[in-house]
């Protein structure tokens, strides 16, 4: 596997540092499996230095990997819009990421901040290239009272039915028997109405799997309210990331949460990553927590034909959890980034 490492900002190399560890001690134990690395320094000081987030062929050489490996972007330097629109909107739109995958899942070890009748796991599904996100729009007599801005959502069907079949078909591959649809149709009258026209359409060609409809607002409460009755949640681009960062505070926190970008086709290589961001606030004391990006590792293995490996990873993972003695402080702990990182790699040689 050729494989492209955006370390970014902040916490982004410290974090990768474990990941790409942890690829290796793989890559060493089991001989079926070779890994290419080939790291690229796109990131804020990169702006700094040139005045872009990444050269104009940064596409054509990422067309070349099997997948990208991405870290943290976000620097008090440069603009937040900036960071996001020219480096990681271009990669998630132009290589047509559209399925965006966030596990919302309780891992053994981790105490959740609620009490539930059974362990949180469900899988969010986010529509990843379209939606809210499209910056379309524009501002308009700037410094005046009557200063006025305009931004467009666009959602098409082919956009919401290839998000919405590949959600259904996970449900049916992995034992799920239902899928919530997140949706505002009763005031967001067109693309909303769209949205629960298309998914339901698309629900029809999957006999024994239900599909249930829930106002946005309604649905964050039952996050929190019964987050054990979730299997398979379905999002817009924006109510999606709103949701993921909800649900990754209901299982421990940012620092525990993967994602993945992913191209379904495999037209296009797709991109991991961790769904926190660069933390500045701690960027360069070793102590961010390496778990996320660990397990974005995992989910690329996964997608990239070996589960078997990615499954290894997160049995290390939770062993560790349940073992709880090199933890980073956002979970209780005292340990450095590296110490928890060499504390996974030493449960894999077990499992090995």
């Amino acid at each position: 596997m050729k494989l492209a490492i955006i370390p970014g900002d902040g916490i982004g190399p410290e974090v990768m540092n474990e990941a790409i560890k942890v690829l290796n001690t793989l890559s060493n134990l089991d001989s079926s499996f070779s890994l290419q690395f080939e790291e690229l320094p796109w990131s804020s000081d990169y702006y700094m230095k040139s005045g872009k987030m990444m050269p104009a062929d940064a596409l054509d050489q990422l067309k070349q990997f099997d997948a990208i490996l991405f870290g943290a972007i976000g620097d008090k330097r440069v603009p937040d819009d900036i960071t996001i629109w020219d480096l990681i909107m271009p990669i998630r739109k132009e290589f047509q990421q559209y399925v965006n995958v966030r596990p919302v899942k309780q891992l053994k070890g981790v105490k959740a901040p609620l009490l539930t009748k059974a362990p949180i796991d469900f899988v969010v599904f986010r529509e990843n290239a379209e939606g809210e996100y499209s910056n379309m729009g524009g501002r308009m007599y700037h410094g005046t009272s009557q200063e006025m801005a305009v931004q467009t959502t666009v959602m098409t069907k082919e956009g919401i039915r290839r998000l919405a079949e590949y959600s259904f078909k996970y449900a049916r591959e992995h034992g799920r028997k239902k899928v919530t649809s997140a949706t505002k149709s009763n005031v967001i009258t067109h693309t909303m109405k769209l949205w629960d026209e298309v998914v339901s359409e698309v629900s029809q060609d999957h006999a024994g799997i239900a599909l249930e409809s829930i106002y946005i607002d309604a649905l964050a409460a039952y996050f929190i309210n019964r987050p054990e009755a979730f299997e398979v949640v379905i999002a817009s681009n924006l109510f999606g990331d709103i949701l993921t960062d909800l649900g990754a505070g209901l299982v421990g926190g940012l620092g525990l949460s993967p994602s993945a970008n992913l191209n379904p086709e495999g037209r296009f290589p797709s991109m991991f990553e961790p769904i926190h961001g660069s933390a500045p606030d701690i960027s360069g004391k070793g102590i961010a927590n390496p778990i996320a990006q660990i397990w974005s590792a995992a989910l690329m293995l996964e997608h990239n034909g070996r589960p078997d490996l990615g499954e290894i990873i997160l049995q290390s993972i939770e062993k560790v959890l349940v073992d709880a003695e090199f933890l980073t402080p956002d979970m209780g702990g005292k340990s450095q980034t590296a110490v928890l990182g060499d504390a996974i790699i030493r449960a894999i040689h077990e499992q090995a």
